[in-house]
């Protein structure tokens, strides 16, 4: 059997407790299953052997006790005896004649595969005492450590829990949720419910329509799921083992539920097999994302984007902070499924510039999470009244900003890139599509989910669509009716495509060229800082300096012999001779002439001109704008860094009191500017 990626945990996996249902250990006809709990205790003895700490909880002395009384009572009855009424035995006795018995067998089979084991009855009360508990996980370790088997049961023979269908109250209420709780407690990696089933069915195991559900999804399952009765002879069944499940994967410890009868299947979920029912607290992560069409997606942003609009600037404000916040809970997970992303793309022979974009370094969750913060404490930019105007007397008209409705975005490698475009278009009030490259599928799969998760249903989580099919683009581009604009982020191959394919309004996003010019008046000093910067702390961002240009006098001066000097120090390589572009994306001149200094900032065509500065401070959030869904090298509608301004259109709001037009015969218009916040 294959091994399924969902079931990836398993390599982390060291402490295991394994919690065997009366069922598994018992026959039908309520005698022990020795062929059962044998192989169960060989595959024991194999993980032990193989490093794995085991810890099991078994249940079985209640009916074994029964079984062996009823026995008991049998021979020493009279023939008049078994005419009369049976009274039926004592749960109490039963538990403690059974569970004498039932760790009799254990010692046994244990000790005949060299393996020693030890018996722990504990109580709901004994959990409620922290000395316990302390001493308890002190005493568990000790075991392990000499590669002794806990075994572990309620002590029902002295237990005071009423009827066990009447009493579902305390810390824990059968073995399955005792077992649980000593995951939780005793911080084991993986809890192993093993049942007379090969796991949880969608209905009753024995209905041919049932299908096993090998992964349950809490969302999807738990108002799907029919439960047939509970285990024939323990007291849970299935529904426990599903409480008890639910309960230890949402805690934060994987939970297989599958099937004691099998010879091996504790050693095939450890293989990583598709084996019983896997629970996870990241479960909802793995399945797969239902195919909408593009108009259906292309419609639902718009329409989530009203009611996203239609909310207070605090409630918008508060989804950002609630986005930030979840980034950072979800850090681990963001970066394992980063960490896959990079790892495929090295083994697939993509260039370093590439797999330095897609990679998220340490600290870059924490830095989007501050951006989004910044972001959401800046003024509420919708609705802002940007003019003023008196028509005529009782008549004003206001300027102000709007949404421009529904944008799709089309980026490649920077996953980061997805986190600043989806806050900037939370805050902005717009729908949102977004397509990134297919070397970032899973850290945008799961930066898109963590996003759209923080969401509250009032807006819904499809106000952000993600597109994971390149098939789709062209379906999109064709939907002048839905879509208000379209960024293309990438090469300038790309952005000509993409204008070339839609009537939708594009806003270019290029490779644009950033240029920076020593004159000769330039501080050396500070010439060599600004140049090291703009090419080397970031190579790889579109930011960074592709052509250096100098005054001829610093040729023969020597001064550009330094500059080369430490740049090839630094590992980056010269290419002599004239570079021009149709782009000019930033550029910066260094020069303590202040008059050649105004000629270059005023008379330079470029989206960002600097003076004495480096050309990687092009940066929406370096520029205060939170964060940017990139650098326009148009110039319409927006141009350089393009934050949640560039996200924006107006609207004319006109406030009369019937006024009419009427020929403009009783119109006396004054067209007088007033104070924005008269």
């Amino acid at each position: 059997m294959a091994e399924d990626s969902s079931r990836a945990f398993v390599k982390d996996v060291k402490r295991i407790v394994i919690k065997v249902g009366t069922a598994v250990v018992t026959r039908n006809d309520g005698r022990l299953a020795l062929g059962r709990l044998g192989a169960l205790c060989e595959q024991i003895k194999e993980l032990n052997s193989q490093g794995y700490e085991i810890i099991l909880v078994s249940s079985g002395a209640v009916g074994l006790g029964r079984q062996r009384l009823r026995y008991r009572r049998l021979v020493n009855s009279s023939f008049a005896d078994l005419q009369k009424p049976q009274v039926e035995l004592d749960g109490k006795a039963c538990a403690a004649v059974g569970q004498n018995s039932l760790m009799a067998l254990y010692d046994t089979l244990f000790s005949e595969l060299d393996i020693s084991s030890a018996q722990l009855l504990v109580t709901d009360s004994d959990f409620r005492d922290r000395d316990f508990r302390k001493q308890l996980n002190e005493t568990v370790k000790s075991l392990l450590s000499l590669k002794v088997i806990p075994i572990f049961n309620e002590n029902d023979a002295v237990s005071t829990r009423k009827a066990p269908y009447e009493d579902s109250s305390g810390i824990f209420w059968d073995n399955d949720s005792l077992a649980a709780l000593l995951a939780l407690e005793l911080k084991a990696d993986l809890l192993v419910l093993l049942s007379d089933v090969e796991g949880l069915y969608s209905g009753p195991p024995s209905d041919p329509k049932s299908k096993l559900i090998h992964t349950y999804v809490k969302e999807k399952h738990q108002g799907e799921i029919t439960f047939g009765d509970k285990s024939r002879v323990g007291r849970g069944g299935m529904t426990a083992k599903v409480k008890a499940a639910v309960n230890a994967a949402y805690a934060g410890i994987p939970v297989v539920i599958t099937s004691g009868s099998a010879p091996e299947n504790i050693i095939r979920v450890l293989q990583g097999q598709r084996i019983g029912t896997l629970f996870h607290q990241d479960a909802h992560l793995w399945e797969p994302t239902k195919e909408v069409g593009a108009r259906e997606m292309a419609v639902a942003a718009r329409d989530s984007s009203r009611r996203l609009q239609a909310l207070s600037s605090q409630e918008r404000k508060k989804i950002l902070l609630d986005i930030a916040d979840a980034f950072e809970a979800n850090e681990k997970l963001i970066t394992v499924e980063n960490e896959a992303d990079v790892a495929a793309a090295q083994q697939a022979g993509y260039e370093k510039s590439l797999i330095s974009r897609l990679a998220l370094k340490p600290g870059k969750i924490a830095s989007l999470a501050k951006s989004i913060r910044v972001l959401a404490n800046m003024e509420d930019p919708i609705g802002r009244v940007l003019k003023k105007t008196q028509l005529a007397d009782g008549l004003i008209l206001e300027k102000t900003s709007s949404p421009l409705g529904v944008l799709l975005i089309v980026f490649e490698s920077r996953p980061d890139a997805l986190v600043q475009i989806a806050s900037l278009a939370i805050r902005s009030g717009n729908g949102l599509l977004l397509k990134g490259g297919k070397e970032a599928k899973r850290s945008n799969a799961i930066l898109h989910k963590v996003i759209t998760e923080a969401i509250p249903d009032i807006v819904g989580g499809k106000v952000i669509g993600l597109v994971t099919s390149r098939d789709e683009i062209p379906d999109l581009l064709k939907l002048d009716d839905v879509i208000d604009l379209v960024i293309p982020r990438g090469s300038n191959k790309l952005v000509s495509q993409i204008k070339s394919s839609t009537k939708i309004p594009v806003l270019g996003h290029a490779d644009g060229i950033c240029h920076v010019y020593v004159d000769k008046s330039a501080n050396m000093d500070m010439a060599k800082r600004v140049v090291l910067d703009a090419k080397i702390d970031y190579p790889a961002a579109c930011n960074a300096m592709e052509t250096l240009l100098v005054h001829k006098d610093l040729v023969t001066n020597g001064a550009l012999n330094e500059l080369i000097v430490d740049l090839r120090i630094q590992g980056v390589t010269l290419y002599g001779g004239p570079r021009a572009s149709l782009f000019a994306h930033t550029d910066c001149i260094i020069t303590e002439d202040q008059e050649t200094a105004e000629i270059f900032l005023y008379q330079v065509d470029s989206a960002a001109v600097f003076h004495n500065a480096s050309t990687r401070f092009c940066d929406g959030a370096r520029f205060g704008l939170g964060a940017e869904v990139g650098i326009s090298t148009s110039r319409i509608h927006a141009r350089g860094p393009v934050g949640v301004e560039g996200l924006l259109t107006t609207r004319w709001i006109l406030k009369g009191s019937g006024q009419v037009v009427d020929g403009d015969k009783g119109v006396i218009y004054t067209h007088k500017d007033i104070p924005i916040n008269s």
